[in-house]
């Protein structure tokens, strides 16, 4: 059987190295194309010398069309606006396109599950990691078991060059916690707290944002009831392994009919 044709998306970025460093070391794919957005200073690089491996022979270009040419997937860790222009080529081509970009707004959203319907096999996550993704299906069960009188706090960590907040990370933990106690967690969460704010509203989901130096991403889940205090939290330590995950979800869903999937999906947690 051929190797599946793996396209890296934003390959000049953190994640994207880390994509075409997993893309080289699994076994059955092979890096077809990379690409970034023009004007980027990779553009014309080896796309091996730029992800600390060996030369591949395979240039970084700016023509997003032109690197799905003759294609099987697309992994795509990028902005919001360039994944939702993506997509509409996957579509089209009908491939697998993993999805890491996080920030997404509700129109990009909808834009995504269009894509999957017109004939592109999605697979997006805030987060690929095997472990945050058991954490969460563990939060949705806490959040299910205990009472209103334990009060959820998500708190989040990542490096000063990220610029979205909450992380797509946490929002991920959020969601669970609220199909936990069955609540709508766009009306129920607490983004940012500053002056005379009053007691904490029962019920509410509440985020705190932390940004700092070379942080990969922490997570945490504050459970707080009277009396005693639950924590449910992961640690990242590697990009690697969101790379990784993200090479687990384009190998599951070459198996799968066009659709919008997640991380659950893949690891079979839904």
């Amino acid at each position: 059987m051929a190797d599946l044709k793996i396209v890296v998306a934003g390959a000049s970025g953190r994640m994207g190295a880390a994509c075409i460093k997993a893309v080289v070391a699994t076994k059955g794919l092979t890096l077809h194309a990379a690409f970034d957005r023009p004007g980027a200073s990779a553009i014309g690089m080896d796309a091996g010398l730029l992800a600390g491996l060996p030369p591949l022979e395979v240039m970084v270009g700016d023509d997003a069309a032109a690197a799905l040419d003759g294609a099987d997937a697309v992994i795509d860790f990028t902005a919001p606006a360039a994944t939702v222009a993506l997509a509409a080529l996957t579509a089209k081509n009908g491939l697998v396109h993993v999805i890491g970009t996080t920030g997404c707004a509700e129109a990009d959203e909808a834009a995504l599950h269009k894509a999957a319907k017109a004939g592109a096999r999605i697979v997006k996550s805030g987060n690929m990691s095997l472990g945050v993704n058991l954490l969460a299906s563990l939060v949705e069960k806490a959040a299910a078991a205990l009472g209103s009188d334990f009060d959820i706090e998500i708190v989040e960590m990542h490096h000063n060059k990220k610029v979205d907040a909450p992380s797509g990370t946490a929002l991920l933990l959020g969601e669970a916690a609220a199909k936990g106690r069955q609540i709508d967690l766009e009306t129920q969460s607490v983004r940012a707290r500053d002056g005379h704010t009053g007691p904490r509203e029962e019920g509410t989901i509440g985020f705190a944002t932390l940004r700092g130096g070379s942080v990969v991403g922490e997570h945490a889940v504050i459970f707080a009831g009277p009396s005693e205090r639950i924590e449910l939290t992961h640690k990242a330590e590697d990009r690697g392994l969101f790379a990784n995950g993200a090479v687990k979800a384009v190998l599951w869903a070459q198996h799968q009919p066009p659709g919008y999937y997640t991380m659950a999906d893949v690891l079979g947690l839904n």
